[in-house]
């Protein structure tokens, strides 16, 4: 018994969607087993991705790939050594002075509200800001209390941290030194139509990716620090660097960003917390309509809802790291098929071309 086409195509959508939840759970298990020594090798291969454009520019001036290789990775643990002695020590010390501030923040708030709750009741408006404060602020306190519990953590774990940046870097150097032959042996396990089309998508997803968005969060950073400044937003550094930070989280990590930095200055004074959410706003307007179009344009070719969809089953699977290698993930799956799809197109024309020519032959004899 042979069943109809569109029969078939639905049992196949049917199984397939079992079969994906099934795979999405096991390599949700997976990466929890091994999540430290994914998460290492995802950051080493990250870092060697972005690393490869200066190493390519200085191959032209070294003799050997391996002597660029080194200058490179000289000149970012440099970087890394100018910014652990400058700007991270002025984060710590802001991020402390935020943490022991903010009760004093939320009484200061509660004040605010008590007083606008009387003038609700007064004038018998349907609202209870009392009981939405208090429900808010219980829940701003937890959320303290665990970030002063992992920052103490991450001081406790300084030396560990350290030993996992030694890793990362060696783990770039090699993956930059014998990376792509590597990956060639990888991909010649796989069939040549899938392979070489995987190989190129997933290189220039994750380079254009990575890159367009740290220089995304870099501007963030670098025009609100001075415009926080002006307005005088406590911990100005801090808060930019939050948003800058953020911006890697594609579509809304900067709107996310925005909206937790001036929740933060609300509580302190509103009215500047208004100010501040005009600033980002008008930072990320500028980033999303002239930059942001330059710098990624549509490499990844997806819909704002597949956008939104890769982003939660990334964090589902591998938390931020998920969430962060969703997007080019989602977009060499895409290009990959594309490709595919390309290739095969001129192989069924000409399929269809041989099965019509009898037929117009048998016409032309008629």
């Amino acid at each position: 018994m042979r069943f109809p086409a569109d029969f078939q195509r639905l049992l196949v959508l049917g199984l397939s969607g079992p079969l994906l939840a099934l795979n999405l759970w096991v390599l949700s298990q997976i990466f929890r087993y091994f999540e430290h020594l994914i998460t290492v090798l995802a950051i080493a291969a990250i870092l060697a991705f972005l690393l490869n454009y200066p190493v390519r520019v200085l191959e032209r001036l070294c003799r050997t790939r391996t002597q660029a290789v080194i200058v490179v990775l000289l000149l970012t643990l440099a970087l890394l050594v100018i910014l652990g002695m400058t700007l991270v020590p002025v984060v710590i010390d802001q991020t402390t002075q935020l943490l022991n501030n903010i009760p004093a923040w939320l009484e200061a708030s509660n004040d605010n509200l008590d007083r606008l709750d009387t003038w609700t009741k007064a004038r018998r408006l349907p609202l209870d800001l009392k009981g939405f404060s208090d429900r808010l602020n219980a829940r701003i306190e937890s959320q303290v209390q665990v970030l002063a519990t992992q920052v103490l953590g991450l001081a406790l774990g300084t030396l560990s941290g350290l030993l996992d940046t030694v890793l990362v870097i060696v783990l770039a150097f090699y993956m930059l030194l014998y990376g792509e032959s590597l990956w060639r042996g990888l991909v010649d396990l796989l069939p040549t139509h899938i392979g070489v089309p995987l190989g190129e998508s997933l290189r220039l997803n994750f380079q254009n990716f990575f890159i367009s968005q740290i220089l995304l969060g870099l501007f963030m950073f670098a025009t609100l620090t001075p415009a926080f400044v002006i307005l005088e937003v406590p911990f100005a550094l801090l808060f930019a660097l939050l948003i800058g930070i953020a911006e890697v989280i594609p579509l809304i990590g900067a709107t996310l960003g925005i909206a937790l930095v001036t929740l933060l200055v609300m509580l302190q004074n509103f009215w500047l917390g208004i100010r501040v959410a005009l600033t980002a706003i008008f930072m990320q307007q500028i980033k999303d309509n002239l930059l942001a179009p330059k710098l990624m344009g549509q490499f990844t070719g997806l819909n704002p809802i597949w956008i939104f969809i890769a982003l939660l089953m990334g964090g589902q699977i591998a938390g931020l790291l998920g969430v962060i290698v969703a997007v080019p993930i989602a977009g060499t799956i895409k290009g990959t098929i594309e490709i595919i799809r390309l290739h095969r197109k001129p192989h069924l024309l000409a399929t269809e071309t041989v099965a019509h020519e009898p037929s117009s032959h048998m016409e032309s004899e008629e």
